[in-house]
């Protein structure tokens, strides 16, 4: 890993930045100021530089040791700086939702977009045909799922003298999008045949997290290969090799067993597309990582598995009544939607080094700007008290930082990643 992925010269604003300056990457990272010390503006997120290596590293050689491809999910952490660093680290492309997503990636220097979403509407369609049309050599393709957005998708893009490419979504009852049986898959694949200067068909895609259980993620992700192989087989694609692409974070193992079924053929190119393994979490990423160690032999193989990488450190603020601390951390800085923070480390200005909190802290309520945290009372807990939390669900903590500071293992600053909400 290169310095230059977190010392960058580009200007930072927002919360968490010392006073007195106009900040970059690289200015943070030369003041070298420590968490611990107190020269860090609370509450602030913060990455861990030595996680965030073995995190590039662990999922590399997974995906290697089932000869897939890796486009990360750009949405989880929408910062440039990591992007590159994944590409660098042998990503085939970077995942994302929405056309201004693919915008914003694009300025800084993403060429290869796989939109794990339906592109509608004209003013999205404009945004897609005008980078297209600025660089020929970029790389995008969105999915489909019905007849009339594939219409759609070639009347404009035919009026613009250009193709746009597509890959059809399976789905599961209940589920999210993709086309749910036979019949509407054969409606798209026919409305895509209709447009053959302005459509091409590259591959098949699934989102499998939307199933209930390992039974229902494993029956889509066979009706995805079966679908794929039944393209294949009648000539379909418009292009070899043509991509089988699945996996969120919580099943990525599942989908290169099951994907490998292609492993060697060389018409196939399959990619996984998890997003969250890079910062991982202790929650809802830990549990889905505590099963695929278990489960999966390459997994349990290579050893430890992913580590999270991405804290919040926050003051208590407030000890109002006993059993009850109020922490300077809040819904404007943490996600919640998955679990609370979860209390890591407590440390006291001036001790040599934080200490484990204790299991028995637990936020039960967050506000705006406010967590309430329950202790015991007579624990040694004082207002000025830096707290670390950890986290579940990263994509809905990273949007909430402009930037965010990444820190060795004694939580002193060696730089700071952007984010482009």
């Amino acid at each position: 890993m290169q310095e230059n992925y977190f010392q960058s010269t580009t200007l930072l604003a927002g919360k968490g930045l010392p006073s007195g300056g106009r900040w970059t990457p690289a200015t943070l990272a030369a003041r070298g100021d420590c968490i611990l010390d107190e020269q860090v503006s609370l509450p602030i997120a913060v990455l861990s530089e030595p996680a965030l290596r073995h995190n590039l590293a662990w999922m590399r050689r997974f995906t290697e040791a089932y000869g897939c491809q890796l486009a990360p999910h750009g949405k989880t952490t929408m910062s440039p700086a990591l992007f590159q660093m994944q590409l660098d680290a042998g990503a085939w492309g970077i995942t994302l939702a929405t056309a201004p997503q693919t915008v914003a990636a694009y300025e800084h220097g993403v060429r290869r977009v796989l939109l794990a979403n339906q592109l509608v509407g004209k003013g999205n369609f404009a945004l897609i045909a005008d980078l297209q049309a600025r660089d020929a050599g970029f790389w995008f393709a969105c999915v489909v799922d019905s007849a009339d957005n594939v219409a759609a998708l070639g009347q404009y893009f035919r009026a613009r003298g250009q193709q746009i490419k597509l890959l059809l979504e399976i789905g599961a009852a209940g589920g999210r999008t993709g086309v749910r049986d036979d019949a509407q898959a054969n409606a798209v694949l026919e409305e895509i045949a209709r447009w053959p200067d302005a459509v091409a068909l590259v591959g098949v895609e699934v989102y499998e997290g939307v199933a209930k259980d390992e039974a229902g993620v494993r029956a889509v992700l066979q009706r995805s290969l079966a679908q794929w192989r039944t393209i294949h087989a009648a000539g379909g694609f418009a292009q070899l090799p043509a991509i089988l692409t699945g996996a969120g974070s919580a099943w990525f193992d599942v989908v290169a067993e099951e994907f490998s079924a292609l492993a060697g053929d060389a018409d196939a190119q399959i990619v996984l597309r998890p997003g969250c393994y890079l910062t991982h979490d202790v929650g809802i990423y830990r549990q889905a990582a505590t099963r695929i160690h278990a489960s999966n032999p390459v997994a349990r193989d290579m050893g430890e598995s992913l580590r999270p990488a991405l804290r919040l450190w926050a003051y208590v603020q407030s000890l109002p009544e006993p059993g009850k601390a109020i922490i300077a951390l809040g819904k404007r800085d943490a996600a919640f939607d998955a679990g609370f923070p979860v209390p890591a480390l407590h440390h006291r200005p001036g001790n040599a080094a934080p200490a484990d909190a204790p299991a028995h802290w637990q936020i039960s309520a967050m506000m705006d700007q406010h967590a309430f945290l329950d202790v015991r009372q007579g624990d040694d807990l004082r207002v000025g008290d830096l707290l670390c939390f950890d986290i579940s669900h990263p994509c809905l903590t990273f949007d909430k930082w402009r930037h965010l500071l990444v820190v060795d293992d004694a939580q002193r600053v060696v730089g700071a990643v952007s984010t482009q909400f």
